[in-house]
């Protein structure tokens, strides 16, 4: 115990224990692991300062620290005397053994321990086993209570009190299930086989146990609950509980994704190609409206300069004092705010504002944020014909259907913890650096679909995401705040989902049409100009025609026809 407030005043006065800091130095370079112990690999990781700035909420726990890096901040540490509560309990469990003997084992394994902390561990040995120990108790005890059934709940439920006030299992949960909140998961088997030594049952046990455990627990906060069946997962492959839980939920890519990627590469060489012919394409037609505008402006020269004395006659003196600023933001007059501008204004005002009109151009060119997938929206995607219907399964379920136009996606159940959940997974994939980020590219994708509490209300309505949250609108933003990642990463099959829905969004007509309009017309000024043009010269034609018929007679005539009969 001595030790243990020796340990809390030195990390409350942060300073350095250089006597300690040699002895862990030394006795991590003599000493070597056991052979069962194996290659020990870093598994608990401090969450990248990228994420943990965009919600630090969701990363550090709120009520209860597991493992050394969050041990000793004060709010935290009031629930010592209860995580000691279920440590006393796990020592009547073990009838005849003495606690002392498991520390003395546990002993052995301690620069495993402290292997699997990324973080280097300022404690001393004694300090650490006592840590594992009594947050491994407290831990098994939180497990067991989604292991059993609903009287021995209601039994711990009473024992999960504190200061006069109860627990929450809820909040309990988001914490256990922390990238920074974990413990080596060969403690808790340790501490099982220790248990059950005092018993009949066999160290096989310890495995079946914590798989029990582990899979009610998955079933209790996993957002994918629709599972056929569940994969079967070693313990000892595991390094800790969200390790396990990423497993479950993260298909292990097989060889044919390969042969995927192999093809997705050969598309997109096609689809490189086929821009490259569309760029040509492009670039003709607008050295046609170039030269064009050209011809025009040679043929031109002279009702051009008509023009700027027909600007200074009556009606259009009238029309250049209307309010133009609310006029052209009506629909169709909008797109010749530019001719206009051009037209009314000198040619010094325009090369003022040229670099104006670089800057913002520059800004609309701007390479996309890493973590934005280009593709539509649920409600683009619908409006184009493209169906959503859920399926019964993990992430790896997710498909599109090119021949009846579908996309398939793993129902999903939104609660308060499952922002927590998702972010700890994209945190601790991130972390590991081998394979590829399965949860942040499936986050990419829900946040790349979703824009609005519309396309969160479409995929409630298809049964896809099944809402415990407050209002689609909290769905929507979910899934938008989750859009940091922090290195690309290329899943085959998610990637392959991604690229036949964009091929068959941008093949429909409507998007043909409306990419022609915008590539060849709103994008090239010279054919605006020209409406323009026109429109003026046909302004100029009907002055000259009023000038000698009396348009006026005209005008009343048609008044006369429109207006509504009052007898």
């Amino acid at each position: 115990m001595s030790s243990l407030r020796s340990t809390m005043s030195y990390n409350s006065k942060t300073t350095f224990d250089e006597n300690l800091w040699v002895i862990h130095v030394r006795k991590t370079l003599e000493e070597e692991l056991e052979e069962e112990n194996g290659d020990i690999s870093v598994s608990i990781f401090n969450v990248p300062k990228l994420l943990m700035a965009s919600d630090p909420n969701s990363y550090v726990p709120q009520q209860v620290a597991i493992g050394p890096y969050h041990y000793w901040r004060q709010e935290l540490y009031e629930m010592q005397s209860h995580k000691l509560a279920s440590t006393k309990r796990f020592q009547k469990q073990i009838q005849n053994l003495k606690l002392d003997n498991f520390v003395d084992q546990l002993t052995k394994f301690e620069q495993k321990i402290r292997a699997c902390y990324h973080k280097f561990l300022d404690l001393n040995g004694e300090t650490l086993v006592w840590m594992m120990i009594v947050d491994a108790s407290f831990l098994l005890e939180f497990l067991q209570y989604y292991a059993m059934k609903e009287e021995t709940k209601k039994l711990i439920s009473s024992h999960m009190s504190h200061v006069g006030r109860k627990l929450s299992p809820n909040g309990i949960l988001r914490d256990i299930v922390m990238l920074e909140n974990q413990i080596p998961l060969f403690v808790l088997r340790k501490m099982l086989e220790f248990k059950f030594s005092s018993s009949s049952l066999s160290q096989e046990n310890a495995d079946d146990v914590l798989i029990l455990m582990f899979i009610r627990l998955f079933k209790e906060i996993s957002p994918f609950k629709m599972f056929e069946e569940y994969p079967n997962i070693q313990v000892l492959e595991c390094a800790h509980l969200l390790d396990f839980l990423y497993d479950m939920i993260v298909p292990k890519l097989e060889k044919q994704d390969d042969i995927i990627e192999v093809e997705i590469q050969q598309e997109e060489d096609q689809q490189e190609g086929d821009e490259k012919s569309s760029a040509k394409d492009s670039i003709h037609v607008k050295q046609f409206f170039s030269f064009i505008w050209k011809l025009l402006s040679k043929l031109l020269k002279g009702p051009l300069h008509l023009l700027k004395k027909v600007l200074i006659s009556a009606p259009l003196k009238v029309l250049k004092k209307l309010p133009w600023e609310n006029i052209i933001k009506l629909p169709g007059i909008k797109l010749l705010k530019t001719p206009i501008e051009h037209i009314f204004n000198s040619q010094e005002k325009d090369e003022e504002e040229k670099p104006k009109d670089e800057k913002s151009s520059t800004l609309m060119n701007k390479t996309p944020l890493v973590e934005e997938i280009a593709i539509p929206s649920v409600e683009q995607l619908v409006i184009s014909g493209v169906n959503f219907l859920p399926t019964n399964g993990s992430i790896s379920s997710i498909s599109f259907d090119v021949k009846t136009n579908t996309l398939y996606l793993p129902i999903i159940s939104l609660d308060v913890n499952t922002e927590v959940f998702l972010r700890n997974l994209v945190a601790y994939e991130s972390s590991v650096g081998s394979g590829p980020l399965v949860i942040a590219r499936y986050t990419e994708l829900m946040n790349g679909i979703i824009d609005s509490e519309n396309d969160a209300k479409i995929l409630r309505e298809k049964g896809i995401i099944l809402n415990h949250l407050k209002s689609d609108k909290e769905v929507a933003n979910l899934w938008n705040g989750m859009s940091k990642s922090l290195r690309l990463s290329r899943v085959p099959f998610l990637d392959k989902t991604i690229e036949d829905v964009n091929k068959y969004y941008n093949n429909t007509l409507k998007i043909k049409m409306w990419k022609f309009i915008k590539s060849y017309v709103f994008g090239s000024w010279q054919v605006l100009t020209f409406l323009a043009t026109i429109f003026l010269l046909f302004m100029t034609a009907l002055q000259a025609f009023c000038s000698v018929y009396t348009c006026h007679r005209f005008f009343d005539k048609a008044l006369e026809l429109t207006a509504p009969n009052t007898e």
